[in-house]
């Protein structure tokens, strides 16, 4: 079966919705993905995405030209499609320009937040889940500002700007209340902890008067 359509058609799991609200609310139009797999959903409404990933099958199925073979197919706007893969380790230094990318994509794949923030310009979003306690990371990350959430509902996905302040309340697990105490303890753990408010992603925007220095510093490896 087309790996594509394995783990993410059969499914149910495109998240068609995550990214068309990336493109129609936030503009994006240029995306970074690390630990992308095989999910190309974005460049269905993205024009312009870079993907990364270290696994040799995901490698595969781009050298095929699967990608580019499903996006012609799918994609909502007019043009040709930009799809760049690169196989490669996410947790390395990329060969990338810094603050190039208008969307930085993590999605079940680890800390991307800490080690490609660099490549996300200052006011582009990072889109991300807290299945390994990414959006947690990002929340306690001085460069990022959460500002807004997105739900989801079966495939539909809806975009909240309410109640923010209540989405990083831990329901079990303490988390240190200073911020690079939280990070290396987030880090430390691997996965991300419970909170009262769960939404499927959080929605980040990175800080306009965030430098290089302050955005490339990650906290040690565990």
């Amino acid at each position: 079966m087309d790996l594509y359509e394995k783990y993410h058609t059969s499914r149910s799991d495109e998240r068609r919705g995550l990214f068309e609200i990336a493109r129609r609310e936030f503009g994006a139009a240029r995306g970074l993905y690390p630990g992308c797999f095989v999910h190309v959903t974005p460049s269905f409404f993205i024009p312009d995405m870079v993907y990364v990933d270290s696994i040799a099958s995901a490698a595969r199925f781009f050298r095929a030209r699967k990608a580019s073979a499903l996006v012609a197919r799918e994609k909502v706007y007019a043009g040709d499609a930009q799809i760049a893969f690169h196989p490669l380790d996410y947790t390395d230094p990329l060969p990338l320009v810094d603050a190039s990318f208008d969307l930085l994509i993590s999605q079940y794949a680890g800390p991307i937040s800490e080690h490609c923030r660099r490549y996300l310009r200052p006011g582009g979003i990072l889109i991300a889940n807290n299945s390994h306690g990414d959006a947690g990371l990002a929340h306690n990350d001085p460069a990022f500002e959460l500002v807004a959430v997105i739900n989801r509902r079966g495939t539909r996905f809806t975009l909240s700007t309410k109640a923010l302040d209540a989405c990083f309340v831990p329901k079990k697990t303490k988390v240190p209340e200073d911020r690079a105490a939280a990070r290396a303890f987030l880090m430390k753990l691997g996965r991300g902890v419970g909170y009262t408010k769960s939404p499927a992603d959080y929605v980040f925007q990175k800080v306009v008067s965030a430098t290089l220095e302050e955005t490339s510093a990650t906290p040690e490896k565990h």
